[in-house]
């Protein structure tokens, strides 16, 4: 039953709803003109008048303020639906900003088309300078965070700083891709499947990286430490062509290995790649890197070190003589 009144009131066909325009302004054109009066002397009268304190509404207004609203509706629709079609069919303009401007356009189209009603209707506008004086103060204390993401939502949306499918990181450690963006907030999936709602305020008060905002590629590092008994050298050339040999590892720029310092246990490096692009993972390549590193340093006998510590004893003496007790 929902479904059959959804299709009268707004059937998909182009040529029903212009069809229903017509008999509608038809119809609003005779009450116009006078052509109903015969209905209004009938309908219009005390025994037929719905009264409520001080206030009174016949069949006759009933019946014309629901065509008027009906009316009105289906201006509204069709203007609403014509406007974004011709934004959405425009080729230069972006996705986002498509969705940004069809947007503010439809609340325009029906706050304007809700002004028009009241009028009909014969509201006073005025009256509703009080319902503006308490929407101000709802803003001003318990829907000042709506607002706030909502402005910070249609900013996001002209600055294209973020876009679905982008990779992000926030302050506080969230790392996943933009799915979708809405007037509230953000929906951003993370590497291990959550999805997390972000405030759009968020994204404009704090950091926040966006890995893919001008292209996919990022710079990842891998760190390991060699023995001081190993060739040092080798061991850079053998962790630099385990990097270069992965297919997704960027010719440009060039890997790097540097010796980062000399510790404890081991002769420290730092290896600095590219990978082309970061949308498809990160771990995987830095792991496959890794596994490959180890194998290549097995096979040419560098050895990756345990900690250790060398032990001095400055009295050897009287250790032996508490240990023979």
């Amino acid at each position: 039953m929902k479904k059959i009144w959804v299709s009268i009131l707004k059937p998909k066909g182009i040529y029903a709803k212009w069809l229903i325009l017509f008999v509608l302004a038809v119809l609003a054109w005779l009450w116009a003109n006078g052509h109903f009066e015969v209905a209004k002397q009938y309908l219009d009268t005390e025994e037929l008048t719905l009264s409520v304190g001080d206030f009174k509404i016949t069949v006759y207004a009933a019946v014309k303020a629901l065509l008027s609203v009906v009316l009105i509706f289906w201006i509204t629709a069709i203007v609403s639906e014509f406007a974004e079609k011709r934004i959405f069919s425009m080729k230069k303009m972006r996705v986002a900003n498509k969705a940004l401007l069809q947007k503010i356009l439809q609340i325009i189209i029906y706050f304007v088309a809700f002004l028009v009603t009241l009028n009909i209707l014969g509201i006073d506008l005025t009256s509703l300078t009080i319902l503006s004086g308490a929407l101000g103060i709802g803003l001003g204390f318990g829907l000042q965070k709506i607002a706030a993401n909502f402005v910070s939502g249609m900013i996001l949306l002209l600055e294209r700083s973020l876009k679905p499918g982008d990779l992000i990181e926030l302050e506080d450690g969230t790392f996943g891709y933009v799915r979708k963006s809405t007037s509230r907030a953000t929906l951003i999936e993370t590497i291990d499947g959550k999805e997390v709602l972000v405030p759009n305020e968020e994204f404009i008060t704090k950091q926040v990286v966006n890995w893919t905002l001008s292209n996919p590629s990022a710079r990842l590092n891998v760190t390991f430490g060699v023995s001081y008994n190993s060739d040092i050298e080798k061991a850079r050339d053998l962790a630099l062509e385990a990097i270069t040999s992965h297919p997704r590892c960027a010719k440009t720029p060039e890997a790097s290995c540097f010796l980062e310092g000399f510790g404890d246990s081991s002769v420290d490096f730092s290896a600095f790649f590219w990978i082309k692009d970061i949308n498809e993972g990160f771990r995987n390549v830095k792991s496959e890197i890794m596994f490959d590193i180890w194998n290549k340093f097995k096979e040419n006998d560098i050895e990756i070190p345990f900690p250790q510590r060398d032990l001095h004893l400055k009295n050897p003496e009287a250790i032996k003589m508490v240990s023979n007790g």
